[in-house]
């Protein structure tokens, strides 16, 4: 095929992956409740994260977690629409990606020899399940607690907080994004194990140097430099170097 034609190819997979991006927009604009219900959730004292950690310290014979209210402001005129179609569309993104993860492949996949074919297929389900078990954790562990923190954090009874909507959405959707990329770590050293660019001996080696660098990208990518939210998001990636470790070990 000629360079024209791949790029018709291409144009073919992007028209496609528009297309479903758009359908499930629309879908997740129209349940406009239903989405932020599900977003806004964090931010009462009510989410399931919070209920849980009362019932296990009151089983350990503490105090349950005590009742907090934050509440949401909007400070701008068109901000509430803004924030609808942001949410909406990152809603599409996700629940689009292994469609479009797939045709990303279809697309490359006729260069790709068959070994390394054999690879992308093994490899591809991974990305998703990473991904989403980032996202998993930090929906109801790292950005409720951070919230928690954060918003309830005075320096006098007399300061009250009001958090507005743009920084509640933008904190939640960058950390969502961040611990999702963050958790294909494990995928990534295994990709490079097998390719041979990386092994054991060399992540133990340097175990130290990683528990530094993932302390610098932990205290970059947070939205707050206090060291409540550094420790959940660095403690986290470090379990995914050590996992990794334990992987890198098991490729020949």
């Amino acid at each position: 095929m000629s360079f024209w034609e791949h790029l018709d190819v291409l144009r073919a997979y992007l028209v496609r992956i528009v297309v479903v991006l758009m359908v499930l927009f629309v879908a997740a604009f129209c349940f406009k409740s239903q989405l932020f219900d599900l977003v806004l959730s964090p931010h009462g004292d009510g989410f399931v994260t919070y209920r849980l950690l009362s019932r296990v310290a009151v089983s350990m014979g503490l105090s349950p977690v005590s009742s907090f209210k934050v509440e949401l402001i909007n400070t701008g005129l068109a901000g509430q629409f803004v924030t609808h179609m942001k949410v909406a569309f990152w809603a599409a993104l996700l629940c689009a990606s292994p469609f479009v993860l797939y045709m990303l492949f279809r697309f490359i996949a006729p260069a790709l020899y068959e070994k390394e074919r054999y690879y992308a297929l093994r490899v591809l389900p991974w990305v998703f399940v990473m991904f989403l078990l980032g996202v998993l954790l930090s929906y109801f562990i790292i950005f409720p607690l951070t919230f928690r923190f954060l918003a309830t954090y005075q320096v006098s009874g007399e300061v009250a907080n009001l958090i507005s909507l743009q920084s509640y959405i933008s904190t939640f959707m960058m950390m969502t994004l961040l611990m999702g990329l963050l958790f294909e770590l494990p995928v990534l050293c295994w990709l490079l194990a097998r390719l041979g660019l990386l092994s054991a001996g060399v992540m133990s080696r340097y175990r130290r140097h990683a528990v530094i660098a993932i302390l610098i990208l932990s205290a970059i990518i947070t939205p707050t430099s206090d060291v409540f939210t550094l420790t959940l998001v660095a403690l986290p990636v470090y379990l995914l170097y050590e996992i990794s470790l334990l992987i890198v070990k098991r490729v020949r």
